[in-house]
């Protein structure tokens, strides 16, 4: 489908961990004229930037067919990577960063910029923790995705770490 008769949605994303690496969270507000979807969810052991990468790739995942996408994060890593063209220099060199070190979280750019290849994708930065509605929600979701980690997944006490 060509882009001039995609639909146009915007998305908010978010990502937030407790400790770096931790157990962290993800959201992404999906718009679509009228109509609004939340998504969220969380994973152990992770790192801000992963979660921020994964609220990208479930927000582009969550669409049904090929649309025009505004993209809104407060993540510099995630906007800076399409917009300063950091990924282009990272292929061509092997997914290597400048200083020769491999590029973290390498999984998630291929499926994000997998993504990036069936939608077209602009990506925005937002001031984070600002008047940002969409930026604010998406931050309280990705924080109490967290939080229902916690809950199903709580801290061991002694006596049941001695059983183990």
């Amino acid at each position: 489908m060509d882009a001039e008769n995609r639909k146009s949605v915007n998305i908010y994303t978010d990502g937030a961990c407790s400790g770096n690496p931790g157990p962290g969270g993800w959201a992404a507000i999906l718009e679509f004229g009228p109509h609004q979807k939340e998504i969220s969810g969380f994973m152990a052991g992770t790192t801000n930037n992963r979660m921020e990468l994964f609220a990208a790739i479930s927000g582009l995942g969550a669409l049904k067919e090929p649309c025009n996408v505004k993209l809104y994060s407060d993540s510099a890593y995630l906007v800076n990577a399409f917009n300063e063209h950091w990924i282009d220099g990272w292929k061509k060199r092997g997914w290597k960063k400048s200083d020769g070190e491999p590029v973290e979280n390498q999984d998630l750019w291929f499926i994000l910029t997998a993504q990036t290849r069936k939608h077209h994708v602009e990506f925005f930065k937002v001031k984070g923790h600002a008047d940002h509605p969409q930026n604010n929600r998406c931050d309280e979701l990705a924080r109490a995705a967290i939080e229902e980690y916690r809950r199903l997944n709580p801290p061991l006490t002694e006596n049941a770490a001695q059983m183990e």
